[in-house]
Order: C-alpha cells, then sequence, then structure tokens
C-alpha cells in the first residue's frame, strides 16, 4: 500500500512562488509515473503537470507550461511541484498521484494513489 502526503501549500500573493512537495511512504515505491492535479469548488479536477518515475520525462498542462516544474527525488521516494509567477486562478486544492501501470499521466481515474491535497492559495 502507497501513502502519499502533500505538503508546502499556503497563502500566497499573485506573483509569488510556491513549491510543493509530495511524499510516498513505505521503503519501496516504483510507480510507472506521478502527477500532480488540482480542484477548485465546482469545477472538475485539472491535470497540472506529471513526469514518469524513471526517465524523468514529463509533460505539462497547456495552462501552466512556462510557470511549473515538475521533478522528483527517487532517492527519498519524493516528488515536487515548482509554481512560479502564481495567479488567483491557481487557487486549489492540490493533490499529488501515483499510477504504477506504464500510460498517460494526463487522466485522474489512472491512477492508483492520492494524497490527501494540499490548498493553494492565490491573493490578488
Amino acid at each position: 500500500q502507497v501513502q502519499l502526503v502533500e505538503s508546502g501549500g499556503g497563502v500566497v500573493q499573485a506573483g509569488e512562488s510556491l513549491r510543493l512537495s509530495c511524499a510516498a511512504s513505505g521503503r519501496t515505491f516504483t510507480p510507472y509515473g506521478v502527477a500532480w492535479f488540482r480542484q477548485s469548488p465546482g469545477k472538475e479536477r485539472e491535470f497540472v503537470a506529471g513526469i514518469t518515475w524513471s526517465a524523468g520525462s514529463t509533460i505539462y498542462a497547456a495552462s501552466v507550461k512556462g510557470r511549473v516544474t515538475i521533478s522528483r527525488d527517487i532517492t527519498v521516494n519524493t516528488m515536487y511541484l515548482e509554481m512560479n509567477s502564481l495567479k488567483p486562478e491557481d487557487t486549489a486544492l492540490y493533490y499529488c498521484a501515483s499510477r504504477h501501470t506504464a500510460g498517460l499521466l494526463t487522466t485522474p481515474r489512472l491512477f492508483d494513489y492520492w494524497g490527501q491535497g494540499t490548498q493553494v492559495t492565490v491573493s490578488s
């Protein structure tokens, strides 16, 4: 069983930056890929960024490309999302997730494990 725990969220002003972390529990964590999703009240869960665990191939949503960077540290079973130039529309509950079969990283239903989320609030 995999447990994911997000951290690093908070309240920031527009234009500022945040770095989110997601730590996976257990000694063995070898997903195919991990990703960040976000969800705001009244909206569907939205893909933000994904990365394959072994190769480090990344994919970003068009809405955040150029402003965010996803990375992972395989030695400590942790993934990160660096967000710059934050906008009010980035306000959401951010979830990390892992999938353990090969495939695309943009579809929430394909992921096996989820964190409980960390809130990011961007004020104007």
